[in-house]
């Protein structure tokens, strides 16, 4: 008897007067807002301008959404369209279903639309939002804590993940991918950082970091579930993608340091352009403070009327040429 487990939420459903906030799609949204946010500061530590990161993934999220659950319906097509299922729940995305390796890849053609109508590299946004990423990743998947899905195989381990009997479930305890997974997910986005500002990464090596990183840790995660999936050679199918996938990332990593060593000097062409602007206008406004009229204001602070009083000071004005009447004048 398994003393210490993780419990499962009794519904993935809060009831918030009228309005269902459902677990799931709570994960996924504030796994985005912290992507954004985090990401939003990387880019403008690189020298772009606030607000860059938030505009494009205006057009990479629902890419990544659709993506996603395309890669899901797609892969795990008999829970849709076979015999007694109803085809209609494919659309139905909160009841959980998006796989990462759609996400990213639909996701990454929006970040392409969005970074075209900006004029900023591709690569260069893909870095900035790297850590980001993975933490959404870590956030999203409790998602599937509270769906009671994608655990692992039977365990008696304290922390093991208490099930309840359901649809296409038993009851027991099993191993918590979802934790496992989210754990990963953290220590992925602390590896990219640290080795971003250790190597100065660029042109898209440190997105390549973390498709690889995460990569090696969803393989043997993926080998512990036992939910329902397609198999090749014995191996889970999203098991050989992130075979595929690492293998893909790493080759990107090696032949990209050798080309394009270094990163970008300028990510954001317009945040350089705001920047000489306000440097040309403070030159401009500094040079504007020794003007002809500034002189000709201080050479007539001393007025006719003090010359008057002072006749040393009238002799003075007469040696020099400089009457107080051509004072005036000036």
């Amino acid at each position: 008897m398994n003393l210490a487990f993780i419990p499962s939420p009794s519904t993935g459903v809060i009831e918030l007067g009228p309005i269902p906030l459902r677990g799931y799609a709570f994960c996924i949204i504030i796994g985005v807002f912290v992507a954004v946010w985090f990401g939003n500061k990387r880019w403008i530590a690189r020298g772009g301008k606030a607000g860059t990161v938030a505009d494009i993934a205006v057009w990479a999220v629902p890419f990544g959404l659709v993506g996603g659950r395309l890669y899901h319906v797609i892969t795990d097509y008999q829970l849709y369209f076979s015999d007694g299922e109803n085809w209609v729940d494919a659309f139905k995305i909160w009841e959980g279903g998006l796989g990462i390796w759609g996400a990213i890849a639909l996701g990454a053609v929006g970040a392409w639309i969005g970074c075209r109508r900006r004029g900023i590299p591709l690569p260069a946004w893909a870095d900035a939002l790297a850590p980001g990423i993975a933490l959404a990743q870590a956030i999203g998947r409790w998602g599937n804590w509270f769906n009671q899905e994608l655990y692992g195989k039977p365990t008696d381990v304290p922390w093991a993940l208490k099930i309840s009997e359901g649809a296409n479930r038993v009851e027991g305890t099993y191993h918590p991918t979802f934790l496992y997974e989210s754990l990963w997910c953290v220590g992925v986005a602390l590896l990219v950082v640290w080795a971003d500002r250790r190597f100065k990464l660029g042109h898209g090596r440190a997105f390549a970091l973390y498709v690889a990183a995460y990569c090696a840790g969803r393989a043997w995660i993926e080998y512990l579930r036992v939910d329902e999936a397609h198999h090749v050679l014995g191996l889970r199918l999203n098991v050989w993608t992130a075979i595929i996938v690492f293998a893909l990332a790493v080759t990107y990593i090696v032949i990209s340091a050798r080309t394009r060593p270094g990163r970008e000097e300028i990510v954001e062409p317009a945040a350089v352009d705001l920047t000489k602007d306000g440097e040309k206008a403070a030159d401009a406004s500094s040079g504007a403070g020794s003007s002809p009229a500034a002189d000709a204001s201080s050479g007539a602070g001393s007025s006719p009327d003090a010359d008057a009083d002072d006749p040393e000071s009238q002799a003075t004005g007469s040696e020099a040429g400089e009457t107080p009447q051509k004072a005036d004048r000036s």
